[in-house]
């Protein structure tokens, strides 16, 4: 799994590559629980690159969105591939994430 981020005034843009399965979670996980700590909860992740997202994927995402809730912050979705799309539909995360066809407009959301 790939992961970059870049920061856009107060949005953290986040880049995912590869897949998110049980063997690589933990690392989406540090990076998400590093910016939330920091304070920068207003995350876009963007799924561009993204080839597939399992189950403990789902979870950390989940988890991370509910932290940065907890202190006003929120995590948008961006730019997924079908196939992981239908993922996020199955599982019914499609109704607990703000998910967007394109970054700048999930960007744009926040303002």
């Amino acid at each position: 799994m790939d992961i970059s981020d870049r920061k856009l005034d107060e949005i953290q843009i986040v880049s995912v590559g590869g897949r998110i399965d049980a063997y690589s979670s933990n690392e989406i996980q540090e990076r998400l629980n590093s910016l939330i700590e920091a304070n920068r909860v207003k995350i876009v992740i963007n799924f561009t690159n993204l080839e597939y997202i399992s189950s403990s994927g789902l979870r950390v995402l989940l988890v991370a969105l509910k932290k940065c809730k907890k202190v006003e912050g929120d995590i948008k979705l961006a730019a997924m591939r079908t196939y992981v799309k239908e993922v996020f539909d199955i599982a019914g995360f499609a109704q607990v994430f703000k998910i967007f066809e394109q970054e700048e407009a999930a960007i744009n959301s926040f303002k």
